[in-house]
This record gives C-alpha cells, structure tokens and sequence, in this order.
C-alpha cells in the first residue's frame, strides 16, 4: 500500500507516520504540508490513499479533490482526517471512503486504512450510511459561529458580517461595528459560509452578498466593489465570475462581466 499523509499541522503528519511505519503493509509513505505540494507528489507518483486534512491554508482538502476531478487525474482512495465532523457530507459527495476525526488514536485510523482498500460505490454508500447516525451536526446546523475572545464565547449569526478577510493564520470577521479574529483558514471558513450567501471576490477575501452595494470595472480587468457603509474591496480577475453569483438575474449588462 502506497499512501499520501496531507496536512498543514507537523504533529498530525507525525502522528500518521507512525502509524504507517508501523504497518507491514504499507510499502511506502509520503507526507505534504499543503494541498500544492500535494498535487506536486501526485503528479509525479500513484498512490493507494490519501489521508487528507480539510483545513489548510491557500487550498482546503475539498478544494484539492475538486482540483483532481477537474483534472480527470485517477484519485486514491481518499480518508478525510479532519477537526470538521460537518463537512463529512461534501467528502463523501467528492468519493472520499471515510473521515477520521481529530483527536484520533491509531485504531481508527487503521480501521479507516483497512476500509480504503474496498472502495466501490456501494460499499461508500454503505459506510455513508453507517456514519450517518453518529453525525449530529449534519443533522440540524447551528445558525450561529461560536466565537473564543478574551476568555468568553461570542455567538454571531453569520448573516449579520458583512466580509471575512484573511489575516495569516487568522481570519478577521468583519461586522458593521466590530470585528472579531479566528484561528482558521479563509478556504474553510469559504465552505461554511457559502450556505450564507458569502461570495469569494479575493484569495483571501469573503464578502456577503447582501451588503454588497456597488461593482465598478477597472481598466486593470479587475473590479472595485463597495458594500453597504462605503467600505471597498478589489475583485481580482481569478475570481470576477463569482460576481454572477451577487444577483439573482442581471439586466442592462450587455458584455459586463461576461469576459
């Protein structure tokens, strides 16, 4: 068995080594920091499993398999290994086998490694399935972002922040008034709140649609956009298409944003 270890945090790609060293099976491992340098090893190797973080800065692991199915690249049996229980669903709908929830111990990381092998659509379904009731967070999901600042826990309703913006290994929630910073990567807080109406107009910038007031061209091919209270952004031209996504239906645009 050949298997790829992804993931930005160096004690979970030591933890997972081990855990590999010690199988009798496993012919060889690898491990990469970030989904880039995982696309690298996969261009240029094959193999068996991918144990995959979700959470990683610049590309989260959702992205990365996208990225791969687009490709048409042969995917590895995929293991999400991840502190996300929510985003099990969207794993599964990319052909992921099985997750592994951070704290894991190393029998169910081998127990996920033993199920990787068998990988037919039934048999996902089946374990989809099996997984289901153990998923209470996919259930009902909360309408609000709990929030660890200053030794207290803030609840926000998501509808109410007007961006997000990336801030190194933080990102800053912007509200009207205030604003509060979190520990986590723009690409994942991307899939939470897309439900929401949050638009990415910026690798490391979110805005929500509902405050976005105006969109303006720049002779640069990029966009000014200013939300409600006269705050701008500039939409660069990687992410100008998700504009289409502001509106419901446009009228009077003739050529705009169609390039």
């Amino acid at each position: 068995m050949r298997v790829l270890i992804v993931d930005d945090e160096p004690l979970a790609r030591t933890a997972l080594a081990q855990i590999l060293a010690a199988r009798s099976d496993v012919e060889r491992f690898d491990s990469a920091s970030d989904a880039i340098e995982a696309q690298e090893r996969l261009s240029k190797h094959s193999y068996d499993v991918m144990l995959l973080d979700i959470s990683m800065p610049e590309l989260s692991g959702l992205e990365l398999l996208g990225r791969l199915q687009q490709y048409g690249r042969p995917l590895p049996s995929v293991v999400l290994v991840t502190a996300h229980a929510q985003h099990a669903v969207a794993a599964f709908e990319k052909h992921a086998v099985d997750y592994v929830l951070k704290p894991f111990s190393s029998e169910r990381v081998n127990q996920a490694l033993e199920f990787a092998f068998r990988r037919t659509a039934s048999e996902r379904a089946a374990r989809f399935v099996e997984l289901m009731p153990h998923l209470p967070m996919l259930q009902q999901k909360s309408p609000k972002i709990a929030i660890k600042s200053n030794g207290r826990i803030l609840f926000i309703d998501p509808r109410d922040l007007v961006a997000v913006q990336a801030e190194g290994n933080y990102v800053l929630l912007q509200q009207e008034a205030g604003s509060y910073l979190l520990r986590e990567s723009i690409s994942t807080i991307a899939e939470d709140l897309k439900p929401y109406g949050f638009v990415r107009i910026h690798r490391s910038v979110l805005v929500n649609a509902s405050f976005v007031q105006e969109i303006r061209p720049c002779a640069t091919g990029e966009y000014e956009l200013r939300v409600r209270g006269g705050k701008e952004y500039t939409v660069t031209r990687t992410y100008k298409k998700n504009l289409r996504a502001l509106a419901r239906f446009w009228m009077g645009t003739g050529t705009f944003l169609a390039d």
